[in-house]
């Protein structure tokens, strides 16, 4: 690769980050081929890379936990702004080629890379306290929803994913996007679409559009706050309202709360539900007295 193939021009500030050619030397020399079982694809644009880093709000000195690298173009980014990455990358050649690609074009800085499925990862050196990801888009909310369960100092975060999940993750009740992965993102904190990402700055550009979402975790629900095992109960009551979302939940909801519409609707009384509701117009907090009431009863 050649690293300093812009640094000639003095006003092009994209000389220590990726841009379309270095991208493209890189693939050549790993023989890399984004593939879409593993979801790459390579941002090449600089000034995307600054404001992502940016828009998450990227302070000198904290630890970030960057979820496949790829060749290092959101990595390069962090470096600039001063953070320590944690890179945690499945595919082997990007792992083993980052921190060379970090030395030539962020010299001085504190980059550690794990070879390993960020769905398997329970716990990274650093105890990184911001999430900044391009993620994989296959498997974008699965392993959000890992992250956040198995690394509580995660605090905050930025990721980048398919247009259609970021507006799930970050829709309210009432939504016609609303679903399962509303419900359970929100059992972590709070959602936002913080922008808009162009298909082009993208390589190979994908056929999906992009948008950046930004969380803030927050206590467990309910009072008093929930406990691990009630999270449990609560995402599969949510996988079961979902998976017939449009049944009333006395129905959608008999198979894991008695085995009956009668006691489901028992229930979902208690708990001050209208059996008659369905799952897309519940909060977190009412799929929690939910199951506190099935606990109860």
């Amino acid at each position: 690769m050649n690293a300093h193939r812009h640094e000639a021009d003095g006003a092009d500030r994209t000389a220590r980050l990726l841009g379309p050619a270095e991208i493209r030397d890189l693939a050549e020399l790993l023989d890399v081929t984004p593939t879409k079982k593993l979801g790459q694809n390579f941002v090449h644009d600089g000034n995307t890379v600054r404001r992502i880093v940016q828009t998450a709000g990227v302070e000198r000195g904290e630890t970030v936990l960057e979820i496949g690298p790829g060749l290092g173009s959101l990595t390069l980014g962090l470096l600039e702004a001063g953070a320590d990455v944690v890179a945690v990358e499945i595919d082997g050649r990007l792992a083993r080629q980052l921190p060379h690609t970090a030395t030539v074009m962020q010299p001085g800085t504190r980059l550690t890379v794990v070879h390993d499925d960020a769905l398997r990862v329970t716990s990274l050196p650093g105890a990184p306290t911001r999430l900044v990801a391009n993620l994989p888009y296959n498997v974008s909310v699965p392993v959000l929803l890992h992250l956040l369960e198995h690394l509580p100092s995660l605090r905050s975060g930025i990721v980048m994913v398919q247009a259609e999940v970021g507006h799930r993750l970050a829709a309210e009740p009432g939504s016609k996007v609303y679903g399962a992965p509303s419900v359970k993102a929100a059992w972590y904190g709070r959602w936002r679409i913080a922008g808009q990402v162009s298909r082009m700055v993208f390589w190979p550009v994908p056929n999906v559009d992009s948008v950046l979402v930004g969380f803030e975790r927050g206590e467990a629900p309910g009072d008093p706050p929930a406990t691990e095992a009630e999270r449990v109960a609560v995402f599969a009551l949510v996988d079961a309202a979902f998976q017939q979302r449009r049944k009333m939940l006395r129905q959608s909801l008999s198979g894991v709360l008695g085995g009956t519409s009668a006691a489901a609707t028992a229930v979902l009384e208690g708990a001050g539900i209208d059996p008659q509701a369905r799952g897309e117009q519940l909060t977190v907090d009412d799929f929690l007295r939910v199951a506190r009431a099935a606990a109860s009863a």
